[in-house]
């Protein structure tokens, strides 16, 4: 099992942040065009899951998988998004990014004040504790296919 790369968007789409641990393929595009497809498709499935579930769903989207990976995505009430691809094994990953939000992003970006909210996310000590944080994770793996 593992982590494959990690996602922070603002509420307009914007990418604060983006890390890759074992992600194996590229997808061939730049970086941008990636995140604008990225946030493009979360907009699509939270329309499609709101307009379609026959319950009221509260939480909303919480992930999917392919036969290749799942997706596991949570978003605060103001807006910001965090989108983490596993493996398949990994299970619901809900708590870890509510996690990564309350523990790193509140504590090393919210209440920083050298960091401008809404802008990409700059602090090397956000980056180094949010890579230990994924790292030290159970189902995190350097040597997963």
């Amino acid at each position: 099992m593992t982590v494959h790369n990690l996602y922070i968007f603002d509420r307009n789409g914007s990418c604060l942040h983006y890390s890759e641990w074992n992600r194996k393929k590229q997808a061939g595009i730049s970086k941008e065009e990636e995140f604008k497809l990225m946030y493009g498709m979360l907009f699509s499935i939270r329309s499609f899951i709101s307009k379609m579930s026959p319950l009221d769903m509260k939480d909303g989207f919480l992930a999917f998988q392919t036969s290749r990976y799942k997706l596991h995505y949570y978003e605060t009430p103001t807006g910001i998004k965090l989108v983490m691809n596993t493996d398949l094994g990994v299970p619901n990953c809900r708590d870890t990014l509510q996690q990564i939000y309350s523990t790193l992003y509140v504590e090393y970006i919210v209440k920083n004040p050298l960091c401008v909210l809404g802008e990409s996310l700059q602090s090397d000590l956000f980056s180094s504790k949010l890579d230990s944080f994924i790292r030290a994770l159970p189902f995190f793996s350097v040597r997963a296919a």
